[in-house]
């Protein structure tokens, strides 16, 4: 996890250090009253009391630990860390002056630098990937795209495409014999096909994120977004290209080996950074004393290079997120070298919570052909959580894995929290139908059946996706869904008594 807190750095009261770190947590030296202890302190919950009191500014220790406490599964008052925790979360978001061992850094404006540079989030579907992403860049600059099979290189970074301009052009009068003028001269706009250099995500991001050092002030340096939406959707080897070697972040969270730029994509770096009206990459740079002035195999300063699109280097406020979606990893898979450039954070499947932290309720409901609410297992609504919680236990059972299951969000309620038949059946039942069941076989007889009367005798039948809807196919046969819901809600019990 890179963050903006790193080994050395300490608050300027003294009281925290950083002895060290690894993934997941760091270990502080937390000094009081002239005696000091060792802490060890989860990057994850130090994420909770940084976004709390970038919400907060003025809240105590206690305060946060009171309002988080219980939001997640890691205790708060075991260990009694909270004045610790909120000194880090200050230091991160700027409101206490921070250290390091080479002396005052530049301030960061934006609590979201304690993230990943690189992240990917991954998940079941409907799990609020991207519902966390948007969450956690609320307010930022951020640029999307999502990657699908025809995605590549260019559609990434940028190339030239034809596209329609008014041009001027030159009309040379023609003169007949009896001396009369059929055009008259002039110049004139037209409309014409002509080929420019079209930005796509990357490139915008990337200029977007350099423009940002060059206009850092008091505040400090603001982050951009990439935000790459189902990047296991595309073939990541072609889409990146070469620009996969710039993702190797060094130290200072500068890219540790820079790559030289085609000439068309150089030309439009350097007409952008033209563009920028009192540009002062270079100070931006030398403040930073990220960066040497030099590197090797280069004439000129960095600085210059980057300003004339010469080579590419990505700073260290350009964040690249991604989401991704288990169930779908196979479509193109993601090689060793890589995954290893970026910081995983799974979506766990969890209930459902508005945009206030307060947990949803939705409900199934079912409705007869008179539109009076039909019980299901002598209840007036299936709770939607519940529904999911058992779906997902079947599902694991047959494909002995998480990547097919559903998260809260597989589809949404209306405003009344009510997921209706129609909705139920052409979202959830063809999913599970069609990319769960159908792949792993239809085991579980027992689900899959119903009964019917025929000519005065109960004879049982497959249950088929056809069978979800009327004869006419236009609505949906609230009976079968019924019996399928009962059947998926009692299938522990019932699947032991089959077997």
């Amino acid at each position: 996890m890179n963050t903006i807190l790193n080994i050395g750095d300490s608050s300027d009261n003294g009281q925290i250090t950083i002895i060290d770190e690894d993934r997941l947590c760091y270990l502080v030296k937390s000094t009081s009253r002239g005696a000091y202890g060792l802490r060890t302190i989860s990057k994850s919950l130090l994420e909770e009391y940084i976004d709390y009191f970038g919400k907060h500014p003025d809240a105590t220790a206690n305060d946060a630990r009171d309002a988080l406490s219980g939001l997640s599964d890691i205790d708060k008052f075991e260990y009694g860390y909270s004045s610790t925790l909120r000194v880090m979360a200050l230091m991160a978001l700027g409101q206490i002056e921070k250290f390091t061992q080479q002396g005052t850094t530049i301030p960061h404006k934006n609590r979201l630098f304690v993230f990943p540079l690189q992240q990917i989030f991954y998940g079941a579907p409907g799990t609020g990937k991207s519902h966390e992403i948007k969450k956690l860049t609320k307010g930022e600059s951020v640029i999307r795209t999502t990657f699908h099979p025809d995605s590549d290189y260019s559609t990434f970074v940028g190339c030239y495409k034809p596209t329609m301009d008014e041009v001027d052009t030159q009309v040379v009068p023609v003169v007949v014999k009896s001396g009369i003028s059929l055009q008259d001269p002039g110049t004139y706009k037209e409309k014409r096909i002509t080929y420019k250099f079209v930005m796509q995500a990357f490139l915008k991001a990337y200029l977007g994120a350099w423009k940002k050092w060059a206009d850092a002030g008091d505040d400090g340096v603001a982050p951009q977004f990439l935000v790459i939406e189902e990047i296991n959707r595309g073939n990541c080897a072609q889409i990146f290209g070469d620009l996969f070697q710039l993702l190797d972040r060094s130290d200072n969270d500068f890219s540790e080996y820079p790559i030289e730029a085609d000439t068309d994509l150089q030309q439009e770096i350097e007409r952008a950074f033209k563009e920028h009206k009192d540009y002062k990459l270079n100070k931006a740079i030398d403040a930073e004393g990220a960066v040497k002035d030099y590197i090797s195999n280069y004439d000129s300063t960095l600085s210059e290079d980057i300003q004339s699109g010469r080579i590419l280097l990505l700073p260290p406020n350009l964040y690249i997120w991604a989401t991704m979606n288990t169930s779908d990893q196979s479509l193109f898979p993601i090689d060793s070298a890589f995954k290893r450039r970026w910081e995983w954070k799974y979506m766990k499947i969890k209930k459902g919570k508005d945009e206030y932290g307060n947990e949803l309720n939705w409900r199934n409901v079912v409705k007869d052909n008179e539109g009076n609410t039909v019980k299901i297992n002598d209840e007036e609504s299936l709770s939607w959580w519940d529904f999911i919680s058992k779906i997902n236990e079947i599902i694991a059972s047959i494909t002995s894995s998480a990547d097919k299951q559903l998260g809260y969000f597989f589809c949404k309620a209306d405003s009344n929290g009510v997921i209706n038949a129609e909705t139920f059946v052409s979202k959830v039942v063809f999913y599970l139908w069609n990319d769960v069941f159908k792949d792993y076989g239809f085991e579980d007889a027992v689900l899959f059946q119903y009964k019917e009367m025929i000519e005065g005798k109960e004879v049982t039948k497959d249950l088929t996706f056809p069978d979800f809807y009327n004869e006419e196919g236009e609505k949906v046969n609230e009976v079968r869904l019924k019996g399928f819901l009962e059947s998926v809600m009692n299938w522990k019990k019932t699947n032991e008594e089959h077997n």
